[in-house]
């Protein structure tokens, strides 16, 4: 009976906080993430994917915003080099030093400059900010050091001994690695390549686990970030491409098996090889950005259908809310996998492609 009672009792709980939730007053107009008074769910998903150069972290119902500000810096070819917090902008609405942050039209997003006159010049300041996504990167890279070091140090203890403590969770991810990923991939040249292979899949696997941390200084989307992507992708080029053999390259400029026509005097098959070793890390960076991003915007998406229908009912957003709390859980706990799915895929290819390119002429 005191069971029944207590799940009642939690039941009731959960609808009255969707009920007060919908009954909240809304953030000011000031606000851009909404139109008229409503919410505007395509400008909130994307003002949250996106980079910023503060950490948005809640809006007031008097409008209000609260943040955390980061460095912005900047150089001007008129002023020189500028380094202040982004609070000075003060949410877009202020200048400062001439510099002012773009929040519509074309430049959303960017620092633009005027002159003493306060005209816009055209040349826009070149921006070297510490952004969110920076400060994320950071955590991430911080987290992933604390992790092995720790584990280096338990296993120098226990030398002889069953792994122990965080020694037990990150053993089998090196293990892993090593043998199904770097070794199964590349042979027994897979060795010289593994500490790279390591940094790459622990640092996608952890800047993915804490983008689903909605706590700053988690929470940022780093992984579906296309410019650290593609950084993460040229890594991969240049380690291919520097170690390379002489056979790799044959393969390229002199494809074996095919007809002398389609590689002189017109190079279709030279042209199509280059084109693949371009592609291939291509390819890794889009892979990686398009699969975090769009988990990122699915839970933001089902977290929007709450306030939507908050708008047209407040009874329809207590029937909705507890059905799209649910698909918010399940599709978290999937992205959870995708962490670790991503993490791995982007290794792996990385090592087919190195395997590839120092493989042996047979």
């Amino acid at each position: 009976m005191c069971r029944i009672r207590n799940r009642y009792r939690n039941v009731l709980i959960f609808a009255i906080t969707f009920v007060i939730s919908g009954l909240l007053p809304k953030p000011a107009l000031a606000s851009d993430d909404q139109h008229d008074g409503k919410i505007n769910p395509g400008k909130v998903i994307v003002d949250h994917i996106t980079n910023a150069h503060e950490w948005h972290i809640l809006t007031t119902p008097n409008g209000k915003h609260v943040s955390l500000p980061l460095p912005v810096i900047l150089y001007s070819r008129f002023s020189g080099f500028h380094i202040f917090l982004s609070s000075k902008f003060d949410h877009g609405t202020t200048k400062y030093k001439n510099f002012e942050l773009v929040h519509h039209g074309e430049n959303k997003g960017k620092i633009v400059e005027y002159d003493v006159e306060g005209r816009l010049l055209n040349e826009k300041p070149l921006d070297i900010s510490f952004t969110k996504n920076v400060l994320g990167l950071f955590v991430g890279m911080i987290i992933t050091v604390i992790l092995l070091l720790k584990a280096v140090k338990i296993a120098q203890m226990r030398k002889g001994l069953p792994p122990k403590g965080i020694l037990s969770a990150l053993e089998p991810l090196v293990f892993f690695v090593r043998d199904d990923i770097a070794r199964s991939s590349i042979g027994h040249h897979a060795d010289r390549f593994l500490p790279y292979l390591l940094s790459v899949f622990f640092m996608v696997f952890i800047t993915n686990l804490t983008g689903l941390i909605p706590v700053v200084p988690f929470g940022s989307n780093v992984t579906g970030n296309i410019s650290v992507t593609l950084g993460l992708a040229f890594f991969t080029f240049i380690t291919i491409n520097y170690n390379a053999n002489r056979n790799y390259w044959k393969h390229i400029y002199d494809t074996p098996g095919v007809p002398w026509w389609m590689k002189f005097p017109i190079p279709i098959m030279p042209f199509v090889e280059f084109m693949g070793v371009i592609m291939k890390p291509l390819v890794l960076a889009i892979r990686l950005f398009a699969n975090i991003m769009a988990g990122h915007i699915v839970v933001l998406a089902f977290v929007c259908l709450i306030f939507i229908f908050a708008q047209l009912s407040t009874i329809a957003a207590v029937f909705v809310s507890p059905v799209t709390v649910i698909f918010v859980v399940f599709i978290f706990f999937l992205e959870l996998l995708v962490a670790f799915v991503q993490a791995f895929v982007f290794t792996l290819l990385s090592a087919i492609f190195i395997g590839m390119a120092v493989a042996e002429h047979h």
